[in-house]
């Protein structure tokens, strides 16, 4: 997350992730405050600023509470790269049906998991049980994560400066 900047709101609810110019602009215009700083040091011919790490929005955004929508690099992010059958962490998974579709099983949370080609593979168009496998954990939707995106919000955990003002919001995505 280098040279981008955790954006929180006025109740320090975290809003968006930006660019250090934005929030630079932002800090410099009185829109926002410098929450968190790192150790570089900006300079212009008439001001010097310390390089900003979080800001806070100086007046509350009401925004629709977002719901996170289903896709692959969601479901990916929810099992932690992992295989749900195997535990093998890998970038390169594939997505499977633990009901296949052409036995009635949906195309939503509680149906899907990340899953290793081996595994995929082994497991067919059957049920776990019918292919003598099992799961490592009983998938499920995640939970409502405050206007970052699942996969952005795990990424954004790993940064232990924005990690105290994320964790309150998704406890349950801390990192390994």
């Amino acid at each position: 997350m280098n040279g981008q900047v955790l954006v929180l709101n006025q109740n320090y609810e975290p809003l968006n992730i930006c660019a250090w110019q934005r929030a630079v602009t932002l800090v410099y215009v009185g829109k926002a405050m410098m929450v968190e700083h790192d150790s570089q040091v900006l300079h212009s011919p008439t001001v010097t600023m310390s390089m900003p790490s979080v800001i806070r929005i100086a007046r509350q955004i009401k925004r629709p509470l977002p719901q996170v929508k289903l896709s692959r690099q969601s479901l990916l992010a929810r099992d932690r790269h992992t295989c749900q059958y195997c535990g093998k962490k890998s970038k390169h998974l594939t997505v499977d049906h633990i009901i296949p579709r052409e036995r009635g099983g949906g195309h939503d949370w509680d149906n899907l998991v990340a899953c290793c080609t081996q595994c995929n593979n082994r497991k067919r168009n059957r049920t776990p049980q019918e292919a003598g496998m099992s799961l490592i954990r009983q998938p499920s939707r995640p939970r409502f994560i405050p206007y970052l995106s699942f996969a952005t919000m795990r990424q954004a955990l790993r940064n232990d400066v924005w990690r105290d003002y994320l964790e309150p919001f998704a406890p349950h995505l801390v990192p390994d």
